[in-house]
C-alpha cells in the first residue's frame, strides 16, 4: 500500500455521517476535508527535503478509519470506490493544489512547501499530525 493511499484512508478514518443519513462520501465534507489535508501532507513530504509523513501514525489512523467508516454504515465496497474514484481524486488534488498555491507554495520551491509544512505542524493541524520534521 502507497503512502498516499495510506494517507487517504487515514483521513477518511477520522470521520463518517450517521448510518440512517449516510451522504454519498464524494460529498460529506468532514471526510473530503480530511482528504485534503492528507494530499498537502503528501506533496510536503514528497517535495520539502526536511519534512517527513508519519508514516506509522497515518497506517494507525487508516485501519482506524475504515473500521470507523464501516461502523457508521459505509461499505467496504462504497470505501473504496471513492478512494479510486478518478473524478473525486482530481476534485481533492485540486482543491489542495489551490489551498498550497494561497499559502505560499510555489511549485519547484522546496523552501516553500517547507515552510508551509512547518506551519501545519506548529498549527497542530489535521496536516501538520501527518508530518513529522526532520
Amino acid at each position: 500500500m502507497t503512502a498516499r493511499r495510506l494517507m487517504m484512508i487515514a483521513a477518511l478514518a477520522l470521520t463518517a455521517s450517521p448510518a440512517a443519513a449516510l451522504e454519498p462520501l464524494s460529498q460529506e465534507k468532514y471526510i473530503n476535508d480530511r482528504l485534503i489535508a492528507a494530499r498537502i501532507a503528501d506533496r510536503i513530504r514528497r517535495e520539502c527535503p526536511t519534512i517527513d509523513a508519519r508514516l506509522v501514525f497515518a497506517f494507525m489512523q487508516a485501519r482506524k478509519l475504515k473500521s470507523y467508516a464501516q461502523d457508521k454504515g459505509y461499505s467496504e465496497d462504497q470505501i473504496e470506490a471513492f478512494l479510486d474514484s478518478k473524478p473525486d481524486k482530481a476534485r481533492i488534488y485540486a482543491v489542495a493544489e489551490d489551498y498550497m498555491s494561497r499559502n505560499g507554495v510555489t511549485a519547484g520551491d522546496a523552501e516553500s512547501f517547507c515552510r508551509l509544512g512547518r506551519d501545519e505542524i506548529a498549527r497542530k493541524t489535521v496536516t501538520g499530525s501527518l508530518l513529522s520534521a526532520k
